[in-house]
């Protein structure tokens, strides 16, 4: 017989997918074959694969001693990224990054080790608050995703708890995402909020936008505010009130003022040989209009990345030097 006490990151978890991370070896078939033979309980009584964990359970398992003392790994992967971030808030639960044009959020084909999870995973693992033998059913992980040559604040969660939370606050838009971006041109109207519809093609990765719904289209909505022009740039505020792939820069393409340095979307004949689109996440509110339990504590909070940072805003990159000063 061996005994299991379940923490708080692995509270939450349906019994049948924590087994699955904390026995890698066990067929699917014999895992469930050993709930149903009750070989497996939670606090001596009969369970079901569908039974929520709670902190402080214990599983009781009458089970091959094989698979739990199957060898682990050692070399975690992650330790193979670097582990120094530029951190914008930082406490107990979560992570706000400034993440830089160029670096991937997730391990791709191309990069199968640096990413911002896992230099999120090696920080944490040096601060001894990430034990991937003490946490086998989880890992800190990314609450959202922005593209690999557009930089901003990405959010990672410390503990299961607050991965579920604010995936759900992400869900159901709780959370205002502000982004800084660079116009090849000057909108008509110094603000307003665009309506448009979007399909993706998948093969090329690129969206086209439509004045009205065709078949498949989905609806998405941006709200942008003009905060100065030098030349024939302008720099803009953007909010995002839907979330759809590639909204700003296809949405503002569409009006007429593509992104400088965006080739996919029609700014680089007026960008010249910017190295990214000029695009930034620099914001981030917390407007929580139901409970967030253990974060509660952010509701109203704003972050933001030091604009000084933001590298299209700076002098020696910008397409006109003297931009900076408009908003710096």
């Amino acid at each position: 017989m061996r005994t299991l006490m379940i923490g708080k990151n692995d509270a939450g978890q349906r019994l049948d997918k924590f087994l699955q991370k904390r026995f890698k070896t066990m067929p699917k078939s014999m895992l469930y074959m050993y709930i149903r033979k009750k070989c497996i309980k939670i606090n001596g009584k009969k369970c079901d694969i569908a039974d929520k964990l709670r902190e402080g359970d214990e599983l009781t398992f009458y089970i091959k001693d094989e698979f739990f003392d199957a060898p682990q790994e050692k070399h975690y992967d992650f330790l193979k990224a670097p582990s120094k971030l530029d951190i914008v808030y930082e406490d107990g639960n979560l992570l706000l990054l400034n993440k830089k044009p160029g670096v991937i959020v997730h391990q791709d084909k191309s990069y199968h080790f640096d990413s911002l999870v896992a230099r999120v995973q090696h920080y944490l693992y040096e601060k001894g608050e990430y034990d991937p033998e003490a946490d086998k059913a989880f890992a800190p992980a990314l609450v959202n995703r922005i593209d690999r040559n557009t930089g901003g604040i990405v959010i990672a969660a410390k503990n299961a708890e607050s991965l579920r939370i604010l995936n759900q606050k992400m869900k159901t838009r709780e959370m205002e995402k502000f982004y800084l971006c660079l116009l090849c041109g000057r909108p008509k109207k110094n603000e307003a909020t665009l309506t448009a519809y979007m399909t993706k093609n998948e093969s090329q990765n690129k969206v086209r936008v439509f004045a009205k719904p065709v078949d498949g289209s989905k609806k998405m909505i941006t709200h942008y505010r003009v905060l100065g022009s030098v030349g024939k740039y302008t720099l803009a505020e953007v909010e995002l009130l839907t979330g759809r792939t590639h909204q700003i820069r296809a949405h503002l393409a569409y009006m007429g003022t593509p992104l400088a340095g965006d080739t996919k979307y029609g700014g680089q004949k007026a960008a010249g040989d910017l190295p990214y689109q000029a695009l930034y996440s620099y914001k981030l509110r917390f407007a929580f209009s139901t409970d967030a339990g253990a974060l509660q504590y952010l509701d109203g909070r704003e972050f933001e990345v030091d604009t000084s940072k933001i590298w299209f805003l700076q002098r020696d990159a910008a397409p006109n030097p003297a931009f900076g000063s408009v908003f710096i």
